[in-house]
């Protein structure tokens, strides 16, 4: 797993861009199109999404049944 953050190319962020603001000229916004227009724009948005992604893989316990409900625990 790649512990360092690492930034997409600048071509691609501006293809991905691109495509958002073409799918908003013909669609109109919602919130889908305005969260990745602002990660397009922003390097500390996207290395902040990035942290949250790999803090959220870490807080994984594998060892848990996430399928089972808290209160059965204790029977």
């Amino acid at each position: 797993m790649n512990k360092q953050f690492k930034d997409y190319p600048a071509s691609e962020i501006q293809a991905k861009l691109q495509q958002c603001l073409d799918y908003e000229a013909k669609y109109g916004t919602n919130a889908t199109v305005s969260a990745v227009k602002k990660w397009c724009q922003s390097y500390e948005y996207r290395k902040n999404e990035w942290q949250w992604r790999q803090n959220v893989a870490k807080s994984i316990n594998y060892n848990t049944d996430y399928t089972k409900p808290y209160y059965n625990e204790y029977k």
